[in-house]
């Protein structure tokens, strides 16, 4: 699970136990100025993931790490799709983070809020 915060002008998202060794990432930050938004979304689990480089990925278990997909980078950190937040960014190494977090609907809203 991923915990998300603001912290000033950037979205920081830290990976919690293990899946910081699944996803290959401790924590990322990201200026706020580069994220355009995010909705909570239990689908996108079904979704191609693309090419995994490096991360972990065990259908309905456990999808972590970087994936490669038509020519762009999305993280991932889902165990449990019910769960998952869809961060979309623009000019960072990643096009998205998919997230799992413990309130998708306040996590969406704390993000939303600091874009206002």
């Amino acid at each position: 699970m991923a915990l998300v915060r603001i912290d000033g002008d950037n979205l920081v998202v830290v990976n919690e136990g293990l899946d910081k060794l699944w996803s290959f990432k401790g924590s990322l930050t990201i200026p706020l100025a580069n994220v355009r938004g995010a909705t909570a979304d239990p689908g996108i689990a079904a979704d191609p993931k693309g090419i995994r480089a490096p991360g972990a990925h065990v259908p309905g278990l456990i999808t972590a790490g970087t994936f490669h997909q038509e020519g762009e980078k999305v993280f991932w950190n889902v165990k449990n799709a019910s769960k998952a937040v869809v961060v979309e960014l623009a000019d960072e190494e990643y096009a998205r983070l998919v997230l799992q977090v413990d309130d998708p609907r306040a996590t969406v809203a704390l993000i939303e809020n600091a874009l206002a």
